[in-house]
């Protein structure tokens, strides 16, 4: 008898447990700023890091490990060349090279920060987004900027990579 009840209540835990299945966002963060009096454009990117290294690795056919301990300098270089690909942003119709500054950790999280130089004023703004896009329809980009006061949101999907604002 008791047998038989442990068999039924594992096998219904077994069930209830396996028949959900676990829903995973696919959504990065962009925050970009305009400094007018450093005369530049500060980008900060938060993305899922395992997206991330899936997609760099997808990308370059490379086994990549962005925020683990054995990153290496080859895996940081792939990371600027893959967003070099598949993020620019044009300043009133002129392409600006992105600077890479610097990232860090915070949890599955990898925070990105990035700059554009040399930029008296803004008139328009066009943005290419397809980091992580390409092949993942359920990947989203959110990007919010704050211009001179005037604050806006893009969103960049797989079948929407590009946007423009004008000021």
């Amino acid at each position: 008898m008791k047998k038989t009840i442990l068999i039924t209540f594992f096998g219904i835990l077994f069930l209830t447990l396996t028949s959900f299945s676990v829903h995973k966002f696919y959504v990065a963060l962009y925050q970009v700023n305009y400094a007018p009096e450093k005369k530049m454009l500060q980008i900060t990117t938060r993305i899922f890091v395992d997206d991330l290294n899936s997609a760099v690795g997808k990308k370059y056919s490379k086994k990549i490990n962005l925020g683990a301990e054995n990153e290496s300098v080859d895996d940081i270089n792939f990371l600027k060349k893959y967003f070099s690909e598949k993020f620019y942003i044009k300043v009133n119709g002129q392409t600006k090279p992105i600077h890479f500054l610097s990232k860090e950790m915070e949890g599955d999280v990898l925070i990105c920060y990035f700059s554009m130089k040399e930029i008296q004023k803004i008139n328009s703004l066009e943005i290419y987004n397809a980091v992580i896009t390409e092949g993942n329809a359920e990947q989203q980009n959110i990007m919010h900027f704050n211009v001179s006061g005037v604050k806006n949101t893009l969103l960049f999907t797989e079948s929407s990579s590009k946007g423009m604002l004008k000021y």
